[in-house]
């Protein structure tokens, strides 16, 4: 068990995002939506996908009553019903880096217009359904935060736990049942099965570590060499994905080496 390279990805995702926040906010909200309807049911003690779905929107700070109004529009009627569906689609980008999305939409037509039109913008090509899954491989996410607020006399940034310790925070990892982990500069990313995903959450908490938002990610099981140069090119058409407001998710294997990484910075 020890760290992966996928930070760089996992980074330019985050920042991406939380530079979109009011975009990101409804993204998250659809997301919960879905989830809470596709399960039947409100309670996410009885609703995997919308626990799930719920501890990924508190990772990026969404609010408890956009949670909870989002909730509410599954199980709304009339001009308050939602009427969402998933969709993903797969295709080639510059440099021949494959692309993944995952969609939530209630016009497919518009969406597959608006993605099609981003992937030959960008020189790339749209695929049919399966044409690049292959190369991805389903997977859970949970973020740790090395340092946590203390309350009351303990004021300040204070150790999480196990957390504040790579042994320690290893050994943690391996009794919650985790797969594997990575050292995200301030926090922990650790790796899970996507059916373990909230046990291994629950496990670290029981160990008195704190945790940050919980998610299902896909996650480049090849990854395809690029130069410094096609790097920008592949980046701008995730960057395009990302903005389109049906998207929900986007994964690429381009391999980010520290040269791609120093070119994207730039």
């Amino acid at each position: 068990m020890s760290g992966h390279s996928k930070w760089a990805t996992t980074k330019h995702r985050k920042a991406a995002q939380d530079a979109k926040r009011s975009a990101l906010f409804s993204k998250l909200s659809r997301n919960i939506t879905v989830a809470a309807k596709e399960g039947g049911d409100p309670n996410p003690e009885n609703n995997a996908s919308l626990a799930a779905a719920i501890e990924k929107a508190k990772g990026y700070s969404l609010p408890k009553d956009k949670i909870k109004t989002a909730i509410d529009k599954a199980f709304g009627t009339g001009k308050d019903a939602a009427n969402y569906e998933t969709v993903v689609y797969e295709g080639y980008g510059p440099a021949g880096v494959a692309i993944y999305c995952e969609a939530l939409t209630d016009n497919r037509n518009r969406t597959a217009a608006d993605v099609r039109s981003a992937f030959a913008h960008a020189g790339g090509n749209l695929g049919t359904s399966g044409s690049v899954a292959f190369q991805f491989e389903r997977k859970g996410q949970i973020m740790v935060p090395k340092e946590i607020e203390g309350e009351g006399k303990k004021a300040g940034m204070e150790p999480n736990g196990a957390a504040a310790n790579e042994e320690e925070f290893m050994m943690a990892v391996a009794e919650a049942g985790g797969d594997d982990y990575e050292d995200a500069d301030e926090e922990w990313i650790v790796y899970t099965s996507p059916t373990d995903l909230m046990g291994v959450k629950k496990g670290l908490e029981e160990q008195g570590i704190e945790t940050k938002g919980a998610e299902f990610i896909m996650e480049a099981t090849t990854t395809t060499q690029v130069s410094a140069k096609d790097a920008p090119k592949v980046m701008r058409l995730v960057d395009k994905l990302e903005e389109l407001e049906d998207l929900q998710s986007v994964y690429h294997t381009m391999e980010m080496t520290d040269e791609v990484v120093a070119a994207l910075e730039d």
